[in-house]
């Protein structure tokens, strides 16, 4: 018989070094809420991951609408020189100025959109949930016998 394993039928009590089912138990539940705590630090640490990526993104999008709307007063003058000197003279200019400032809009909106494409689901988290729960799935706890049940109430010593 495997060590720490109860012989229902000679009532002995554990031989020293067995751990009594209670012991093995709280071991168990000790185990178990180790198992939690770990995985719920590798969700943290894999979100944070995530969060930068998600800021440096924001960031680069709230760049781009700032350098966007700058480049609408640009326009604005750059048309209406443009009409004044149907050549290439001062209102071209502050056309070509504004487009610069579209083109660089548009580097840091894509520059945003990259950054956010490598946001990433917490894989390692979900996984080590999904083996957790499938062990735990999988786990029968035999019923205790009557006579066991008595000995844990000590009505049998």
């Amino acid at each position: 018989m495997p060590a720490g394993a109860a012989d229902p039928g000679n009532g002995r009590a554990p031989y020293e070094g067995e751990r009594s089912v209670g012991e093995l138990f709280a071991a168990a539940t000790a185990d178990l809420s180790a198992l939690v705590h770990d995985e719920i630090a590798l969700a943290k640490a894999e979100i944070r991951a995530d969060v930068k990526r998600g800021v440096t993104g924001g960031v680069s999008l709230g760049v781009a609408g700032v350098v966007a709307l700058a480049a609408i007063p640009m326009l604005s003058f750059a048309a209406a020189y443009g009409l004044q000197a149907l050549g290439l003279t001062l209102g071209w200019s502050f056309l070509i100025v504004g487009g610069a400032y579209l083109v660089l809009a548009a580097l840091l909106g894509l520059l945003a959109m990259r950054s956010f494409k490598k946001i990433e689901k917490p894989r390692r988290t979900i996984e080590g949930a999904q083996a957790t729960a499938d062990v735990l799935k999988n786990a029968r706890p035999r019923p205790a016998t009557k006579e066991e049940i008595d000995r844990a109430l000590g009505r049998i010593p």
